[in-house]
């Protein structure tokens, strides 16, 4: 858990004015026990930033084939080729920046194939993916023009693995270079006059697996070759990411760091991938099942503090961010599922909602160690937010992940707060906080499935005087929306008590409610 959050019990035992119950109230059949938290609104950490709410798109089934891209021919509804519905999903939720194409997928990707008329662009075998042909009938320029179309920052992957240093290079010229090079000059005759200004650049990705099979002293040697030649052309600054550990391997992060070490062009951010794995298909956990998932989210915060103390070793001023590019349950998938809608397809369900619930307040609560965080993957591979019916389907839906990711937008550029709480446990309450101006959000999640809450919040440095909130709820953690009832999990009002300097709220079995609180 956090070094700054839950573990310490209030310092001396301070009487603190608390609700002990909530009054008018909706009544909810459950068992509840009484927590007690403390939020020190006089108490920041940093700012959250947008970018910690990101989202990772790869060439895996059916994320960007038949999900986000159906071609500008296709029956299914859509804007020059990009599915409509996925495009209004997203731009809806307010995606902060999309990392594309991989995943492993980046770095057996030849950007040139997937430029220029598309009828002449090459195809080629999806190496890592179930070795279908890949037309690359969506390449740079598409994924551009979806990222313009939902509000995204780009965030491109590079090919390190079977790259070389000049087809990287080249590619940032082509994005970035304003007019006058071949590269550029290349840009606009294929449509594009404007530099894409894309600043986010991966210089390889999973390097000690299917990037390369490196050790962390050849991935150093090879990010130090790639990087010098990765240069701002056309003044749009780089922030390059270098490819850090699987989970919280800090014998990786050693290592690399200890090989660059006197380099001098340090990488901008450093990123490690960390999936929380399921034993069970995803409409089919049990409660043990369940429980060793996302107990998972405590280990993922322990990692976030160890990786970045090691790396302030290293960079005390902190002038590398550390970042989560990939994250997100991987349950078991269902063959006849992964043959009907693509790889990697999973069906979301309410302990997913506490899952990306879960993971999104660990990343408030350590946003002063953070730079940026990337789901896996946006549409229908793993803990997706958008699914759609098939890569040549119809219907798309909203997944309760993507809901609890709504619920937790208003923390989104608010300063992150303090917060105590008695509980130790890995599964069973969460809690964040951040304020901004005369605005207070606090989102507490009930992870237990059999046991309700009432929390009873007190309010330090700050007084309220009123506020709202929303619940996301369901009482099967299996429940999930469907194509044909895409309503069943969805948010709806939440009564809260609000006093002066204490917030009453209850908390049914496997619930996320965020309160939107009036500071006086």
């Amino acid at each position: 858990m956090s070094d700054s959050l839950s573990r310490r019990r209030f310092a001396g035992g301070a009487a603190i004015s608390l609700f002990s119950a909530l009054t008018a109230r909706k009544s909810f059949s459950f068992q509840a026990r009484t927590r007690s938290v403390a939020v020190h609104a006089d108490v920041p950490v940093a700012t959250i930033r947008p970018e910690l709410d990101g989202s990772f798109a790869e060439h895996l089934g059916t994320c960007t084939y038949g999900g986000m891209w159906v071609g500008k021919n296709s029956p299914i509804p859509n804007i020059n080729g990009y599915r409509k519905q996925a495009v209004e999903f997203l731009r809806e939720l307010g995606i902060p920046v999309l990392r594309w194409p991989g995943g492993c997928f980046a770095d057996d990707y030849h950007w040139r194939d997937g430029i220029g008329p598309v009828e002449k662009r090459p195809k080629r075998v999806n190496l890592w993916w179930g070795s279908y042909t890949e037309d690359n009938s969506f390449g740079t320029h598409e994924f551009i023009g979806l990222c313009k179309l939902i509000g995204a920052e780009p965030y491109i992957a590079g090919n390190v693995g079977s790259g070389t240093p000049q087809e990287l290079r080249d590619w940032v010229e082509y994005c970035n270079y304003p007019s006058g090079s071949t590269l550029s000059d290349e840009r606009a005759a294929n449509g594009s006059p404007e530099p894409f200004r894309v600043r986010h650049w991966g210089v390889g990705n999973e390097n000690w697996g299917c990037g390369g099979n490196m050790s962390p002293e050849v991935y150093a040697d090879n990010y130090a070759r790639f990087a010098t030649y990765l240069r701002p052309f056309g003044g749009t600054s780089l922030v390059l990411v270098a490819c850090g550990p699987s989970s919280n391997d800090l014998d990786w992060t050693r290592r690399f760091f200890d090989s660059l070490r006197g380099h001098r062009r340090p990488p901008n951010a450093y990123s490690m991938h960390f999936y929380s794995g399921g034993k069970s298909y995803a409409t089919k956990f049990t409660v043990e099942t369940m429980r060793e998932q996302l107990a998972s989210f405590a280990a993922m915060e322990k990692a976030i503090i160890q990786q970045r103390a090691l790396m302030d070793s290293y960079d005390p001023d902190r002038k590398i961010g550390l970042m989560i590019d990939e994250w997100g349950v991987w349950d078991r998938m269902a063959p006849e599922e992964e043959k009907r809608y693509g790889r990697l397809w999973q069906q979301i369900t309410m302990r997913s909602a506490i899952a990306a619930g879960l993971g999104l307040n660990v990343f408030r609560r350590q946003a002063d160690k953070l730079y940026m965080c990337n789901i896996a993957q946006t549409v229908n591979v793993l803990h997706a937010v958008v699914l759609t019916d098939g890569g040549n389907g119809m219907r798309a839906i909203r997944t309760p992940a993507w809901y609890a990711f709504d619920l937790l937008k208003p923390h989104r550029g608010k300063t992150s707060l303090r917060v105590d709480h008695e509980s130790a446990e890995p599964v069973g309450l969460s809690v964040s906080a951040s304020r901004e101006a005369n605005q207070l959000v606090v989102t507490l999640i009930n992870a237990r499935h059999d046991e309700g809450m009432r929390v009873n919040c007190a309010v330090a440095g700050a007084q309220a005087s009123g506020g709202t909130a929303r619940i996301l709820h369901h009482p099967d953690f299996n429940a999930c929306n469907t194509f044909d009832n895409p309503d069943v999990i969805v948010p709806k009002a939440h009564p809260v008590e609000v006093g002066r300097s204490s917030v009453a709220v209850d908390l049914p079995p496997l619930s996320i409610v965020t309160a939107v609180l009036a500071l006086a």
